[in-house]
């Protein structure tokens, strides 16, 4: 990807952006890529709407090749007639597809796909939230809202990834240049992991869960990994009662539960302290803890802390948050039939509980 290809990347992002998402997008997106990236025809499929958009001049009529390529996801790009042939996905499943006559990269080409398919799943995701009933429950419009968001994160998130691996392709950077963009691609590769994680959070089911057995000792000792960087300044121990405790559950939501523990654990804890990871198992469920020693959480605020978006007074002032995390926490245990809570005085700390079922609501061992 050039530097020029990265720009026409940003000027879109900004054009999408500005969309009006109460209506149907794909006819302004076809025109936006014609223009922005001086391709000679563009035509867009989206699957939901079993509907095709087409910008600029076809010989023929794209409708049904634009639509095979969604149906046998075919990738490709063709110099001799300069076709260029692209899936639509979210979360892996294809849902439209992009065909172009013109000259991009490959790369620019895989990210404007990329584009075009979050802001297909925004309208959607908007137009099924206009179909809800008024009187939904509190907690489920936070939930649609908090989808909203985590999808509108998605595109700006795509396009920086898209330029700075534009400008690490490019070279001739100085040692100080190299050490931003690479400092760049961390920081967005992380902030994506957390706005997938949200993503999966906001619909957690307990039908929906994907349950396998999971060994405890290995999965702390990835999420240990995940948060080293958070883990900076402290020491951390591990307490596991038996080498092969497992558990049935959703792996990746129990990990998500415990990495948020992990995290808040870290921001807290007095530099120089132990952060304690316990786990064990009592009466037919798992029990696992996470232990520091900082600020105390008054006792008022033992149960709200778990709530979304509520942040104490005194954790305000002593690290930057969002107040979600511990939502997450709470979430994914009840998605398993389970439980948080916490313990926290400035004489013998602050500890987060999780208790999990041996086996989830409605699963046989």
């Amino acid at each position: 990807m050039t530097l020029e290809e990265a720009g026409r990347i940003a000027a879109f992002v900004q054009a999408a952006a500005r969309l009006d998402l109460h209506t149907k997008p794909g006819p302004q997106l076809a025109s936006l890529i014609q223009s922005i990236f001086e391709v000679e025809a563009v035509a867009v499929f989206d699957a939901d709407l079993n509907e095709t958009y087409q910008a600029g001049e076809w010989f023929a009529d794209p409708e049904q090749s634009v639509r095979n390529i969604c149906v046998f996801e075919t990738v490709r790009d063709d110099p001799e007639t300069g076709l260029i042939r692209r899936v639509l996905r979210v979360r892996e499943m294809p849902i439209g597809a992009l065909q172009l006559r013109g000259e991009l990269s490959a790369s620019t080409s895989s990210t404007l796909a990329t584009l075009i398919a979050i802001t297909f799943d925004r309208y959607h995701s908007l137009a099924n939230e206009m179909r809800m009933e008024s009187a939904k429950k509190t907690e489920q419009l936070r939930t649609t809202v908090l989808d909203s968001l985590a999808h509108a994160y998605k595109t700006p998130l795509t396009a920086i990834r898209a330029a700075s691996s534009g400008l690490a392709e490019m070279g001739n950077l100085s040692p100080a240049q190299s050490e931003l963009v690479a400092l760049i691609e961390e920081q967005t590769k992380l902030l994506n992991q957390l706005t997938t994680r949200l993503l999966k959070t906001a619909r957690l089911d307990v039908q929906a869960l994907n349950v396998e057995r999971v060994a405890i000792a290995p999965l702390i000792e990835d999420v240990i990994a995940a948060t080293r960087e958070q883990l900076r300044g402290v020491c951390v121990k591990v307490e596991v009662a038996q080498d092969d405790l497992s558990i049935l559950c959703d792996r990746n939501l129990l990990e998500a539960m415990l990495t948020q523990f992990v995290d808040n654990a870290a921001k807290y804890a007095d530099v120089g302290t132990t952060v304690t990871i316990t786990a064990t198992e009592l009466s037919s469920a798992l029990v696992v803890s996470v232990h520091n020693r900082g600020p105390a959480i008054p006792a008022i605020e033992h149960e709200r802390v778990f709530d979304r978006y509520f942040r104490s007074a005194g954790a305000a002032n002593h690290a930057s948050g969002t107040g979600i995390g511990l939502s997450v926490a709470k979430q994914a245990a009840l998605a398993h039939g389970g439980d948080v809570w916490v313990t926290s005085d400035a004489n013998r700390g602050t500890t987060f509980f999780a208790s999990l079922p041996s086996a989830p609501q409605g699963v046989q061992t």
